[in-house]
């Protein structure tokens, strides 16, 4: 599972070309978008929840995540009209990191809009990690494909762009065969997320 990934050819871009990139393939006919997230901290500067949790204000970055209702709302509205089913798979460790405790929050906004995000706890894909963990890739129809990256501090700084058919191919395989065995989002956070105390931000 995602065994040509490794060694595939890709194109990187810079954020906003990457941004720009994205856009043109999302509105150019593709059919699905799926989303593989496996890293466990990352910074997302600009998001008022965001940066309420990073400053320890939980209880306040947890309300904030209410002013994202109307622009996700008119983002799945446009995949509607576009003809995209979006699926995202969430990669979780345990003992669950301060910032995946405050995206499932964000994430679960998503799901009630609608959204199609399941969860996956890293310790029942200790089989497919045995050499490395799952890509972070987004996936746009059979046409393009997206490894994120990251700078050193965890802030997103671009892509890697692949086109290859073959190496598409394999990894939306691996994204549907874990998407398949991944949790009900709410299942997940009712158990493992809504009973956690504050996070401790330092």
């Amino acid at each position: 599972m995602f065994d040509s990934f490794q060694d595939a050819v890709s194109e990187p871009l810079e954020r906003p070309n990457y941004h720009e990139d994205f856009r043109r393939f999302y509105e150019g006919g593709i059919r699905f978008l799926n989303k593989l997230e496996r890293g466990q901290h990352f910074k997302e500067r600009g998001f008022a929840s965001w940066e309420a949790f990073s400053s320890g204000e939980w209880e306040r970055a947890v309300s904030l995540v209410e002013e994202k209702r109307e622009l996700y709302a008119r983002q799945f509205d446009k995949a509607a009209r576009l003809g995209i089913l979006e699926r995202r798979l969430r990669v979780v460790e345990f003992p669950v990191t301060p910032y995946v405790q405050w995206e499932l929050h964000v994430l679960r906004l998503r799901v009630e809009l609608g959204d199609n995000i399941r969860v996956m706890d890293a310790r029942k894909i200790a089989d497919v990690e045995k050499a490395r963990p799952v890509p972070e890739v987004v996936i746009l129809g059979d046409v393009v494909m997206y490894e994120v990256v990251y700078d050193g501090d965890g802030n997103a700084a671009g892509a890697n762009r692949f086109t290859d058919p073959e190496v598409i191919g394999d990894v939306s395989a691996g994204f549907n065969a874990l998407y398949e065995r991944g949790e009900d989002f709410f299942a997940f956070f009712d158990r493992e997320i809504a009973p956690l105390a504050p996070p401790v931000v330092g």
